[in-house]
């Protein structure tokens, strides 16, 4: 085991759940091999660099493309600051913006 942990913030919950079971279930998979690897497991088309130390996590399923959009913490965690439904070729710069809102909010 790697000793990394995946923590989803209070406010990303919430559009964790109105993810399709299938996304989910696809995001819970990412979450396991992370822990179970650690960050060397989530390499592309799993995941990439979006800006600055924010990553976004890929997934498609039957109802489409999702993403969800993490930092590396201190002690060994991943922290996901978003999840969305894509709809555009690019990640659309206002979800980029929420994410980093939060990463501001949670930091001391």
């Amino acid at each position: 085991m790697s000793g990394w942990t995946v923590q989803v913030i209070d406010e990303a919950v919430p559009e964790f759940s109105a993810l399709s079971p299938d996304m989910r279930a696809r995001f819970q998979r990412l979450f396991r091999l992370e822990e179970g690897h650690g960050l060397a497991a989530l390499v592309m088309p799993l995941a990439r660099p979006v800006a600055g130390r924010l990553w976004e996590l890929r997934v498609t399923g039957r109802d489409g493309i999702s993403r969800g959009l993490y930092v590396a913490a201190s002690g060994k965690r991943v922290v996901i600051l978003r999840f969305f439904v894509k709809k555009t070729q690019k990640t659309p710069p206002r979800e980029i913006e929420i994410a980093l809102k939060r990463l501001k909010e949670m930091e001391p």
